[in-house]
């Protein structure tokens, strides 16, 4: 059972500041018995208002000394209330958190830039942070960079149904599950979660799906005084914003979607796609490592360097020098490894980092993997997680209508081991989690934005989490859709090169689209 987690990489502040703001209400007093969402139109009720606080001081002490802190920027935190049911739009609400940030350089406000990480499970209010201390300052300084936390996400009433204890189990679990033994085992992990979140939460749990987060976002363009969206999503962010074009598209004014997830692949084909392109992004990775001046780490065969690795955890899990606040020691074991491959083969930057965690891990120590392991999977330093993987399976779940056999996906595990020797079996398996999934599902729509403004989609043809096909298919879906293309390695390209950057930036501020199929060097 393996995290599908396509997000941006920002740095996580809201964790810590969770601790100094006032206590988030809880989903189950929140909703009561209601039942999920379903896709009918939405009414037009008017939304509330957003309830502002100045959170500025303990935003800024939390990013002291990152890249960016030292801009000229004020944190505003904010609180507003969404129909738990927009079937029911007057009945039970959730609240829902946002993080506005506004540059005291600020000229010419064009209005808010509402942003979007990705995940499912990521928080939109971490990004707001993280992307104005890195966005470029003609953007900071045009737009408001405002961030929610969608419904079940971090701050926002977050879907809490794993506990930690189950969460340590999912990490440590064969991620190559072949045998029937380990088949089994991954079968009866992915219904026990699914038993627990079905208890937990029964009919309401459908309720964190993303046409209803689309409509929540919707509402809050409407309170924050915009005649229009202007969005800039990333990874899962692209469902998210091309589902709000679909349902909104007379509210778009800017969208950019950046690492598409592509809308017309079926779950089947999604996770093979998958699976071939994370074996593409290590193969990149290994090139890249045999190719350095001072030598590769890994030797010359970082593939078999990995397998060599990946045995000797099976057979005794590597320590960590690091022992958790309880003075535990942690153990890596094949899933810690490749959940920190996987980690690392987001980003470039991070290439180096896997490269040193990899090796000290041969000589027994995994401090390094176990790093990259919890930044994936949302492990905080206290040693408990965060609400990162329930909200990613619950939402992906409620949006996906497919269910898998234990039979079919045994063959395909097979299948898959045989032609993705790193990734297959783990992709094959994770298609049976949601096929478990007790609740109501409310499937994404079909998306052409029929009416819309043009919509700005960025693709990379390195990408080893979005591969450029489902940018190139979401362009085309779109009636106004144009597509920008990165020759680059790694998950997301905005604002990673000059040539990406400045096409970005011009449709941000100017509404000024690039040629459609414009190709960006690496």
């Amino acid at each position: 059972m393996r995290l599908h987690n396509g997000r941006l990489a920002v740095p996580t502040t809201l964790l810590a500041l969770s601790m100094v703001l006032a206590g988030c209400t809880s989903f189950a007093d929140s909703v009561g018995e209601e039942a999920a969402s379903t896709p009918t139109a939405p009414p037009e009720p008017e939304a509330a208002p957003i309830e502002w606080t100045d959170c500025n001081e303990e935003i800024q002490a939390l990013v002291a000394g990152q890249p960016g802190s030292e801009r000229d920027l004020g944190f505003e935190c904010g609180r507003t209330e969404v129909p738990i049911s927009y079937e029911e739009p007057d009945g039970a609400t959730l609240p829902l958190f946002l993080v506005r940030v506004v540059s005291g350089t600020q000229t010419d406000r064009i209005g808010s830039l509402v942003v979007n990480p990705g995940g499912p499970g990521g928080s939109g209010a971490d990004a707001a942070i993280g992307l104005a201390l890195s966005l470029p300052e003609e953007v900071v300084g045009r737009f408001d960079i405002v961030g929610f936390d969608p419904r079940g996400v971090g701050l926002s009433t977050p879907v809490e149904c794993i506990p930690d204890e189950r969460k340590e189990e999912i990490l440590a679990a064969e991620p190559r599950p072949v045998s029937d033994e380990d088949l089994d085992a991954a079968f009866a992990l992915a219904q026990e979660v699914a038993d627990d979140c079905a208890e937990e939460y029964g009919d309401a749990l459908g309720t964190f799906n993303t046409v209803d987060t689309a409509r929540d976002m919707d509402r809050l363009r409407e309170a924050l005084g915009d005649e229009q969206l202007t969005y800039l999503g990333y990874s899962y962010g692209t469902t998210l914003g091309s589902t709000y074009a679909e349902m909104f598209p007379d509210k778009v004014r800017a969208l950019v979607l950046d690492a598409a997830v592509d809308p017309d692949v079926a779950a089947q084909e999604d996770a093979e796609q998958s699976a071939a392109a994370f074996e593409a992004g290590f193969d990149a990775f290994a090139t890249n490592c045999t190719g350095l001046l001072a030598g590769c780490p890994l030797g010359a065969e970082p593939r078999q360097f990995v397998e060599q690795v990946l045995a000797q955890a099976d057979a005794t899990p590597i320590p960590n020098s690091e022992p958790d606040p309880d003075g535990q020691a942690r153990l890596a074991t094949p899933g810690v490894v490749m959940t920190a491959i996987q980690a690392a083969l987001y980003d470039t930057q991070s290439w180096p980092q896997l490269a040193q965690a990899l090796a000290a891990a041969q000589t027994g120590d995994s401090k390094g993997l176990f790093s990259l392991a919890d930044s994936y999977t949302g492990r905080l330093e206290d040693g408990t997680y965060s609400n990162l993987l329930d909200a990613n399976l619950a939402i992906n779940c409620a949006d996906r209508e497919e269910r898998f056999e234990a039979s079919e996906v045994r063959r395909l595990v097979g299948e898959w081991n045989a032609k993705y020797p790193l990734f297959g079996a783990g992709s094959a398996a994770g298609l049976y989690t949601c096929s478990v999934w007790d609740a109501e599902r409310t499937p994404l729509p079909e998306r052409d934005a029929e009416g819309s403004a043009p919509i700005l989609v960025v693709g990379n043809s390195g990408d080893p989490v979005t591969p450029l096909p489902g940018a190139v298919d979401l362009a085309e879906d779109l009636d106004s859709g144009v597509l920008l293309t990165w020759q680059g390695q790694g998950h997301t390209a905005y604002p990673k090169t000059d040539c990406v950057t400045a096409a970005v930036n011009a449709y941000l501020i100017d509404l000024t689209a690039p040629m459609d199929g414009l190709t960006c060097p690496a």
